[in-house]
């Protein structure tokens, strides 16, 4: 069942989308996981792939590196994939105006830090598996930062980003929970610890809501 080993943002973004986006997105997870069944089935291989995101996170972590202009970068790739140009427009947009911004309000040189992290978290109350990747890694002066993208369209709430940021804090506890954050690419708003302190209740909200999103997955799995 693709929801018991699931990357964060995706988890996110179920958690906190409205009923009808919510049920889109987890019927499009069953037909991908009956899609991948029937391949194993057959004895065929995965057609890999992935995300389309992924190849423009890699273009905005260049940019950050000085390697490209992501605005042009993004304008060859949608020369390619007209059917994703809106969201293209969208992510690229708001990372340059969060990039932009944060350079703009420090007088320290930001640095690209060659490095992201990949970690499986456990959740063992849900037999769960949170994946964290992907990471973007820089440097402010002697501050460090640790940005993990948010893709989705469904609007990072102060709430998601709360228990995401908890959830990260647990996954990377060889980082300071300081230095992490979580950027919501398309609005280009950034969250940190300081903006939507811990409660305490994170780790309870976190299991209720994978609890009743994974009750929703296996009644609309009964319906194929």
């Amino acid at each position: 069942m693709s929801l018991e080993k699931v990357a964060l943002r995706k988890l996110l973004e179920i958690f906190y989308a409205d009923n009808g986006r919510r049920v889109h997105l987890l019927r499009t997870d069953i037909r991908n996981q009956i899609a991948r069944e029937d391949r194993e089935q057959a004895g065929e291989e995965s057609e890999g792939g992935g995300h389309f995101q992924i190849p423009f996170w890699a273009d905005a972590k260049a940019h950050v590196a000085g390697k490209l202009d992501l605005a042009q970068r993004t304008a060859a790739r949608i020369l390619k994939n007209k059917g994703r140009e809106r969201l293209y427009r969208l992510l690229a947009a708001g990372f340059l105006i969060w990039w932009n911004e944060k350079r703009r309000w420090r007088n320290e040189e930001f640095v690209y830090v060659p490095r992201s992290v990949k970690i499986e978290y456990p959740l063992d109350e849900v037999s769960c598996i949170v994946r964290v990747e992907n990471t973007l890694e820089v440097t402010v002066g002697w501050h460090r930062r640790v940005i993990y993208p948010y893709f989705c369209e469904t609007i990072l709430s102060d709430e998601a980003a709360r228990i995401g940021l908890w959830l990260l804090a647990q996954a990377l506890p060889t980082y300071d929970s300081a230095d992490l954050r979580i950027l919501d690419v398309i609005r280009g708003t950034s969250y940190s610890l300081a903006d939507v302190p811990l409660k305490g209740d994170e780790k309870s909200l976190f299991i209720a809501k994978y609890r009743a999103a994974l009750a929703d997955w296996k009644r609309l799995r009964g319906e194929y």
